[in-house]
């Protein structure tokens, strides 16, 4: 029986799991390794707030690819929402809590017929502290002493925590009024009322941050710093599709073409009264394409010049959260400070926090009670001392992309590529560790097509392994 190893199971590792076992002709072990309080949901489906939400709409979040209407048609079904308009369910932004609900319910329903189909289910719940790979099978080892081998090894294991950010005093961060980890309920609980709080970074994890924190009693003001300040948008026009910029796209456009032809068309779609975001929507199925066709330079200007302007057209929010931001800027209760951190110091109690504000060109000061990190999954391995990436990265088992966005990995097998930019062939990834070689590697949309493909891949190669073992044997 060929032994297959899932480093992680949020969306990307249960579902590449889900399609294995759809799929298999053979005997074959799943062996999932993670922490049981996420098991199937992982963490951005099993937040600590029932607030959260999605950032895409019901109709566009199905966990399959081949049913466009799965995750709309089993909302229907749940007792919360069997009596709502099915049009409007569709277009609207659910919990995202909702959404670990129906993942856990795909696999239950999936591994209910496990007894006819040829797979075996083993769980770890555990953390892997290390990995050895090579083309005939992977090592696995666990934090409680257990060494797994398995056939193949996918990593999965989603977005690592936020880095810190450079300051003077960096032994402020082993502090308990530090909360490196902002998807925790820790970083938003026993807050001291007293003293206003301070979020690193302005993006959808400061938004959620906001939100727990309101949500769990605390009043005071709320500073945020970030390099660019407020540039959060919301989702203004559902459903509007546009599709000009795409019938003009050409599949040898250059980098400079296609930055011409977006200023061209969000001109076009102003002068109608709308904002740019549908131009952006039109692109964004085309991404990973256009991407791997740019060069280093310009992938390097692009990342320079253009990253946060993407990022924020792209990473939008509901309409109504972004008017409670608004609400709480208006009544002074969220301060959003352009600027850079310079240093944290902590007194008494007092944490006190040194920065440049970019608007008024000075260094100014805050004191507050806490700092939550919310700038962003760290993707730089070298800086994430003591993970499994990170040893493996010494090791040369794992390589990463000049920009350091996340593996190396052939973006057609998804095998994870070594140090002299050979495939492993018992090593593979999918997910936000592909976004150095796609760049969009993170919705729904992308990674239900990579598991789909990803299983295929692996059953396909295991198969043809066991077919040429059986012919050596003769």
């Amino acid at each position: 029986m060929k032994k297959i190893g899932i480093i992680g199971a949020g969306f990307s590792g249960t579902m590449t799991a889900v399609n294995l076992i759809r799929n298999t002709t053979e005997d074959i072990e799943i062996i999932l390794v993670d922490d049981k309080r996420t098991l199937h949901k992982g963490i951005a489906f099993e937040p600590y707030s029932k607030q959260h939400l999605l950032n895409v709409t019901t109709a566009k979040m199905s966990a399959f690819n081949d049913d466009k209407d799965h995750f709309l048609n089993w909302t229907m079904e749940h007792e919360n929402y069997s009596n709502k308009d099915r049009n409007i369910i569709a277009d609207s932004f659910l919990p995202r809590y909702l959404y670990g609900q129906y993942l856990a319910q795909i696999w239950n329903d999936v591994t209910s017929l496990e007894k006819t189909a040829k797979t075996k289910i083993t769980y770890i719940d555990g953390l892997v502290t290390d990995l050895d790979a090579s083309d005939q099978d992977a090592c696995m080892y666990i934090n409680d002493g257990q060494v797994i081998r398995v056939d193949a090894c996918i990593i999965t294991s989603g977005n690592n925590a936020p880095g810190n950010p450079k300051i003077k005093n960096e032994g402020f961060y082993r502090s308990p009024n530090y909360f490196q980890n902002p998807w925790t309920k820790a970083s938003v609980s026993n807050t001291d009322a007293k003293k206003p709080i301070l979020i690193v970074g302005n993006g959808l994890t400061m938004v959620d941050t906001v939100l727990g924190l309101r949500e769990n009693g605390f009043d005071n003001e709320i500073y945020s710093i970030s390099p660019n300040g407020f540039n959060i948008l919301p989702h203004r026009h559902n459903g509007f599709v546009y599709t000009k910029l795409i019938d003009e796209l050409k599949d040898d456009a250059s980098f400079l073409d296609i930055v011409k032809l977006f200023n061209k068309h969000i001109k076009l779609i102003r002068e109608f009264g709308l904002s740019a975001e549908p131009v952006v929507d039109s692109l964004r199925p085309h991404t990973q394409k256009i991407w791997q066709r740019l060069t280093q330079r310009e992938k390097k200007i692009f990342i320079s010049r253009f990253r946060n302007l993407w990022g924020v057209a792209r990473h939008r929010i509901p309409l109504h959260i972004y008017d409670k931001l608004q609400k709480q800027r208006i009544d002074d209760k969220l301060n959003i400070r352009a600027g850079k951190l310079l240093d944290i110091n902590e007194k008494n109690g007092i944490v006190e926090v040194e920065y440049f504000n970019k608007k008024a060109q000075r260094k100014e000061y805050l004191e507050v009670s806490r700092v939550i990190n919310c700038t962003g999954p760290e993707t730089d391995l070298e800086r994430i001392e003591g993970s499994f990436l990170n040893k493996a990265l010494k090791k040369g088992i794992v390589t990463q992309d000049e920009f350091k966005l996340g593996i190396n990995a052939d973006s057609n097998t998804y095998h994870v590529l070594n140090k002299y930019g050979d495939q492993i062939k018992s090593l593979f990834t999918i997910g936000s560790s592909l976004r150095g070689m796609l760049w969009e590697s993170t919705a729904v949309n992308e990674l239900r097509q990579q598991a789909e493909k990803l299983a295929k891949v692996i059953l396909t190669l295991t198969f043809q392994q066991k077919e040429s073992e059986l012919l050596a044997s003769y």
